[in-house]
């Protein structure tokens, strides 16, 4: 007699109250109605929420990409997997020539996304304390302060990385591995978010150290810029400076913003297929003719939070065979040793790429 209409949010709370530490039995039949109304439409809205969040990131991101791409000309699929590798908490390696906009690029990120950035132009006599920081006596405090070096900022620019000896690039190199460094016995966490760009020339190797294939593998991406396309470039030559419209620049995002952007990576769906798919094109890898040492699970777990990224960014809450293929020689050229007759890297992953079917 007492009975309210459904609509009342009441009745489902008195309903609710009823059922707590009872069986659903001992309910009457409106009161387990209500109660099974109300567990339904919880059990949506957890569904839902993911892909609210997804969608929210999508349009985030994609204003700031927006920028980027203003900023940095002619290279939207650059730009793009610069993207990806900051939202799968990954880092870049750039080999290009000099004058291509690798600096232009970084700086360009950290400015949209407003986030600190450092650059350190890597030396055959820099040391590691010139990166992760140095501990300096107090003699007022009478103890040692540890001073931060730029490591400790949030978008990094580590310019020409192979031109630093290799217990320097080491240094820095861990920090990305274990998003920390450790000096004098104490540990100090890096910024989060924290992102790599290194950069390498190709072509001037003279006094230089190559980065071995175990330090080659802590980059998510290898990216090549090449020289823009004729419009993008009288665009640039006839526009304004470009260290001007980045500093004139506002940022779209914050570093919260970046954090639940990857969250909602890590909700994208990949399915039981597009993982059999990854894990055909690691297999392959390792048989490969030419290919002295294949893919590592390592490579194979960047390339599943590379895909989730990538359809992500393309407004998408599952991940797909395009996806994969679109990012495969990015992740997998720099983690491929060829036989002395098997070519590059690049060729390599070109060919893998075709011999594996999609189901």
């Amino acid at each position: 007699g007492d009975a309210v209409g459904v609509q009342d949010g009441t009745a489902i709370e008195v309903a609710r109250r009823a059922s707590n530490g009872l069986d659903q039995a001992a309910l009457g039949p409106q009161e387990a109605f209500l109660v099974g109304i109300q567990d339904r439409h919880e059990r949506h809205l957890r569904n839902i929420q993911p892909f609210a969040q997804q969608i929210n990131a999508h349009q985030h991101i994609k204003r700031a990409q927006a920028q980027v791409n203003q900023l940095v000309l002619g290279k939207p699929h650059e730009v793009r997997l610069a993207f990806v590798a900051l939202l799968s908490n990954g880092h870049v390696l750039i080999e290009d020539l000099p004058g291509l906009g690798k600096t232009t690029l970084a700086h360009a990120l950290a400015a949209s996304l407003g986030l600190g950035f450092q650059r350190v132009q890597f030396t055959s006599d820099l040391l590691p304390s010139d990166i992760v920081g140095v501990s300096v006596f107090d003699a007022q405090a009478r103890s040692f302060q540890f001073h931060p070096g730029p490591v400790f900022a949030q978008v990094l620019l580590a310019d020409e990385i192979n031109r630093a000896p290799p217990r320097t690039q080491s240094a820095l190199l861990e920090a990305m591995a274990e998003h920390q460094v450790t000096v004098d016995g104490i540990t100090h966490p890096l910024p989060d978010p924290f992102f790599v760009i290194a950069t390498q020339n190709p072509v001037d190797l003279a006094g230089t150290y190559p980065l071995p294939d175990s330090q080659l593998d802590r980059f998510l991406l290898r990216l090549h810029l090449g020289y823009p396309p004729e419009d993008a470039e009288r665009a640039l030559l006839s526009g304004s400076d470009r260290r001007d419209l980045i500093a004139r620049s506002e940022a779209v995002l914050s570093a919260d913003d970046v954090r639940a952007s990857r969250r909602a990576v890590s909700e994208v769906h990949a399915s039981e297929a597009l993982i059999a798919y990854v894990q055909k094109l690691m297999a392959r890898s390792r048989h490969h003719p030419g290919v002295r040492v294949g893919l590592s699970p390592r490579a194979g777990l960047a390339l599943l939070r590379a895909a989730r990224a990538h359809a992500l960014l393309l407004g998408r809450a599952h991940a797909l065979p395009e996806d994969v293929q679109t990012l495969f020689i990015a992740v997998a050229a720099h983690r491929l040793v060829a036989d002395a007759d098997g070519g590059d890297g690049t060729a390599l992953a070109k060919s893998i790429l075709h011999a594996v079917p999609v189901d």
